[in-house]
């Protein structure tokens, strides 16, 4: 009997330390949101048979970066998984089963697919949310091997990761000490929030805000109380005639963040909601 991948619960997350979080299944999770009839065993199955393709080259191989090198050669070249250049948001990107069934994704998609597979082998592959376009992280002798799922695995030396954090830290490249900082393993949930904010960022721009909404609001089962999200949520509510739920998010929002830099605008909001509400009565 095979067994099935059983997703997690949206409800139970919060409580489910970042060590047990299953990145896979819960960025299937996410997915099942835009494509309820997806068959999470499928995907299970498709990555085990890439691992069980894998596993007599990759246990002949000593050293971590060499098997690491098979594994990006058979997903981005045999198989051709590769990043989404000319349509970068597409929110098929984000969407894991899609990904796997295009064999087209953004770099934390790929990502999370290079992990998944790498880890089953033994791999000790991690994430790492590094500005701009995420990253994976391996470890070797000598420090870290760096690399680059959007672009085939490649790797990335010092000199290119400051120059790629650059534009992200207002033009200055970071010291050793920082850019070992950034480069810190992405804990799961970290990973599947920024998953999300993607898929938010994407609807939001393109004024598809029940999305938007549902994006923020799955961050807020992972991540209670983030402030981001319950701002995001309230302004999608605002979208979409959801006062009260506006009214509520907006106002948790400042309680939780009382300087933020769009202090203003969401004020201003919330005197109009608190008006509405006034009139109403």
């Amino acid at each position: 009997m095979v067994e099935q991948l059983l997703l997690p619960l949206w409800n139970s997350l919060a409580t489910v330390d970042d060590e047990t979080l299953p990145l896979m299944s819960t960025a299937l999770l996410i997915a099942r949101d835009e494509y309820p009839d997806l068959d999470a065993n499928l995907y299970d199955t498709l990555v085990q048979s890439y691992v069980e393709y894998l596993r007599s080259e990759v246990e002949e191989i000593s050293l971590w970066p060499l098997k690491m090198a098979a594994v990006n050669r058979y997903l981005f070249q045999k198989l051709g998984y590769s990043g989404n250049h000319d349509e970068y948001y597409d929110p098929r990107n984000s969407y894991l089963n899609q990904v796997f069934e295009r064999r087209l994704g953004n770099p934390i998609s790929l990502a999370v697919i290079q992990i998944e597979v790498a880890r089953r082998l033994g791999i000790p592959l991690d994430g790492v949310s590094f500005p701009g376009h995420f990253l994976v992280r391996l470890p070797v002798d000598d420090g870290i091997l760096v690399m680059d799922p959007f672009n085939g695995g490649r790797p990335l030396d010092a000199e290119e990761l400051r120059e790629r954090a650059r534009p992200h830290l207002g033009g200055e490249a970071p010291d050793d000490r920082a850019l070992a900082q950034i480069l810190n393993p992405a804990p799961h949930r970290t990973i599947l929030v920024r998953i999300l904010r993607n898929l938010h960022s994407v609807y939001a721009n393109t004024d598809r805000w029940d999305r938007a909404a549902r994006c923020a609001d799955r961050i807020l089962k992972l991540v209670p109380n983030q402030p981001e999200a319950l701002r995001d949520r309230g302004l999608a509510y605002l979208q979409l005639g959801h006062r009260s739920g506006a009214l509520n998010d907006l106002k948790r929002y400042l309680q939780l963040y009382p300087s933020t830099h769009n202090v203003d605008m969401v004020r201003g909001h919330l005197v109009d909601l608190s008006n509405e509400r006034i009139q109403t009565h």
